[in-house]
């Protein structure tokens, strides 16, 4: 019986694939090594003063304190890209990642800009927002002016800007500062949450129609039953005044001209005048045909 020859076991075909592994070796020994001295001399130059931030300026800030902004940047770049690169670096120091946690450290920033200055001077530029409204919470305690708990209000309030954005705590204040807001938010935490984000310059819109219209509102509440209320000064006392009651998904410019309709009309004109102290509501409800109710 004739044996077949072991052909990939040939001593031969051994001794070559045994030198390319050799090659092989060779190879990847050299480019590891290269790649190496790459890295080391890139991470050198890295390091060199002249390539490095020397100091961080703030400007724009009025409220937030410029020491702790300061300190959050400082904290940012004297971290490491794969343990040898420094983020202090002028050509790449994180500044998307450095924006990002500024922003979400700090909710009052409307917009970060960073830039690097002759001297190595990383300069950050912020603009903050502003405080025009306050959120008070999902649902309204008429009373809230009045009742402390441990001399603070049972509400805690929140600062919105122009857009409902919520950003920052607010201090109490006494008496009618800021127009309030109520109910519920699409978010757990109010901070970084809008209010009403699809509707809200529709109802900013709405307040600055009624004070047009001569009317002072105050507080706005949309409640869990797709009814929204706006509260109106009440200047005899700290509580709130009278209600204007309408739907939430109402056509607002219909509501307004209805709410014209009615304080133009008698006896409403002239009980709205002479009687507002014991006015309670004003219902726009129910299309073209408005409620009202005066304290007897």
């Amino acid at each position: 019986m004739i044996q077949k020859r072991d052909v990939l076991n040939s001593p031969r075909l051994l001794e070559l694939n045994k030198k390319r592994r050799k090659i092989f070796l060779k190879k990847f020994s050299i480019f590891v090594l290269g790649l190496l001295v790459i890295l080391f001399c890139l991470a050198y130059i890295s390091r060199i003063e002249k390539l490095n931030i020397r100091e961080i300026e703030i400007s724009g800030n009025k409220i937030i304190d410029t020491q702790i902004i300061k300190e959050a940047v400082k904290k940012k770049i004297s971290e490491k890209y794969l343990w040898f690169f420094p983020k202090t670096n002028i050509f790449f120091y994180p500044k998307n990642d450095i924006k990002n946690d500024l922003s979400d450290e700090f909710k009052r920033l409307k917009d970060i800009k960073l830039s690097v200055r002759e001297g190595r001077v990383l300069h950050v530029s912020l603009i903050e927002r502003r405080a025009l409204y306050t959120w008070c919470g999902e649902k309204i305690d008429l009373k809230d002016e009045l009742v402390f708990e441990n001399r603070t209000p049972i509400n805690k309030c929140y600062f919105l800007d122009e857009s409902g954005y919520i950003f920052d705590e607010a201090p109490y204040f006494s008496g009618e500062v800021y127009f309030k807001f109520y109910g519920k938010l699409e978010t757990g935490s109010p901070l970084g949450s809008f209010f009403s984000e699809t509707n809200f310059m529709n109802l900013i819109s709405l307040k600055e129609t009624l004070e047009n219209m001569k009317l002072k509102p105050v507080a706005l509440y949309i409640m869990d039953n797709e009814t929204t209320k706006i509260y109106l000064s009440n200047e005899s006392s700290l509580s709130m005044g009278p209600e204007i009651i309408f739907k939430s998904d109402a056509d607002f410019q219909k509501v307004t001209e209805n709410l014209q309709a009615a304080l133009a009309t008698e006896p409403l004109q002239s009980n709205f005048k002479n009687k507002y102290s014991s006015l309670l509501y004003i219902d726009l409800q129910f299309g073209n045909k408005v409620y009202f109710k005066f304290r007897q």
